[in-house]
């Protein structure tokens, strides 16, 4: 693992750092991989990472504030980078409902599903959407996530799919967390548009998308390709709209059937592909050929009690990076958990404990186009790390339920 002291001022032959951690081992998850550094030192400086090492092999160092771990382990900040937070309402009628027999096609017609939500979030005002979705970003902070991305698309109308970004972006400003947003507005079809999908496309690209863009609300752009949702086809126009506005792109894609969307996000360079439980080999050589991430949400298939689980295998093969993330949202995953996705990454998808904590750290950071500051332990990152009273880091996989007691550092601080 190298250091560096180059962002360190000297002071008689000390380096100056505004703070010092001491006393743990370090997962640093350098390059996907635990990489431990064992009595581990951690120098801050301006909230980025200054210098890492061995206790041993640290220089003397004046700092403002001292910070020692008796044992335990520190990692990078968690990344949760799929997330549907901000919605109104919820769903939990639905999920009594389809445990007591009542189909979902039954539940969709007597106005449940999706557009239930969409009803509830066009309702709520920017105010109510705030509070509910910082409810429920809470307990995701408190087990160690120091940066999420949120989606739209549960408002499907100029006006609603701008007041749920604007909701994310108040999020961003005034909660501790690093916040990404992406614009969904091609997750559903708007009962306005029944029967008129390509006119709806057509709305996003000339209409919502500008919109948008000239507000800065979004950080990429997403869709839903499957066939109760969007055509590839469809999907392309707005990601050539998306890519003229220079917006990059991502695509919830082969969750339910294979449409070959990966390969169409591939081909456009999308940061990722999300679901992708039947994601077939070419689609994975494309991927692997693009640079996009994989992102697995065990929740969904969890909660929709699939059967056919993603091809790890032939993730691992082609080299795709493999992320996971909470997919938190009110209809297939309500997961406020992204420590208790992590074990079912491992028991439902097969992945190991190290594969599972890359996914919410480097690989979480790199679907989000963040690699080159989080994600990781290195010098010149951000300082957003936590500390973790376990002995080794697959402990925080192994554990089903309830909080580890943690300390999250967020840009260099301890988090309150």
């Amino acid at each position: 693992m190298s250091s560096s002291i180059s962002p360190l001022s000297s002071a008689s032959d000390k380096l100056i750092c505004d703070s010092l951690w001491t006393g743990a081992t370090l997962v640093t998850m350098q390059d996907g991989s635990y990489n431990l550094i064992e009595n581990g030192v951690l120098a801050v400086k301006d909230g980025k990472i200054a210098w890492i090492g061995r206790e041993e092999d640290s220089p003397k160092f004046v700092a403002g504030s001292r910070h020692h771990f008796e044992g335990g382990i520190v990692t990078p900040g968690l990344v949760d980078c799929h997330t549907h937070l901000v919605f109104g309402g919820d769903r939990s009628a639905e999920f009594e409902q389809r445990l007591n027999g009542v189909s979902y096609a039954e539940i969709a017609a007597q106005g449940g599903g999706i557009l239930s939500t969409v009803n509830a979030t066009r309702t709520a005002s920017q105010k109510t959407l705030f509070e509910q979705a910082r409810f429920r970003l809470a307990p995701l902070l408190a087990e160690g996530v120091t940066c999420i991305e949120i989606k739209s698309g549960y408002g499907l109308s100029d006006e609603s799919e701008l007041k749920m970004l604007r909701v994310i972006r108040e999020l961003a400003e005034t909660q501790p967390v690093k916040v990404k947003a992406t614009c969904l507005a091609a997750h559903a079809l708007p009962p306005e548009y029944h029967g008129r999908a390509d006119e709806y496309i057509e709305h996003i690209c000339q209409n919502l998308l500008p919109q948008v863009a000239a507000e800065r609300l979004a950080d990429a752009v997403d869709g839903f390709c499957e066939h109760l949702a969007f055509s590839p086809e469809q999907i392309e126009r707005v990601f050539k709209a998306a890519k003229k506005l220079g917006l990059p792109v991502k695509l919830h894609a082969e969750q339910l059937s294979s449409l070959h969307g990966s390969q169409l996000a591939a081909q456009y360079g999308a940061l990722s592909a999300d679901h992708l439980e039947y994601v077939t080999e070419q689609d994975v050589k494309a991927m692997a050929e693009s640079g996009t991430v994989a992102v697995l949400l065990p929740g969904a298939y969890y909660m929709l009690r699939e059967t056919q689980a993603p091809p790890v295998a032939l993730f691992r093969q082609y080299g795709v990076p493999m992320a996971i993330a909470s997919d938190a949202n009110p209809g297939t995953s309500p997961a406020l958990s992204l420590r208790l996705m992590l074990n079912m990454a491992c028991t439902l998808f097969r992945m190991t404990p190290e594969e599972a904590l890359a996914g919410v750290t480097c690989h979480g950071a790199r679907a989000l186009g963040l690699q080159q500051t989080h994600g990781s332990l290195e010098v010149g990152k951000v300082a957003d790390f936590v500390h973790w009273p376990v002995e080794r880091p697959a402990e925080l996989v192994y554990w089903l339920g309830g909080q580890l007691p943690c300390t999250v550092v967020y840009r260099g601080d301890v988090r309150s």
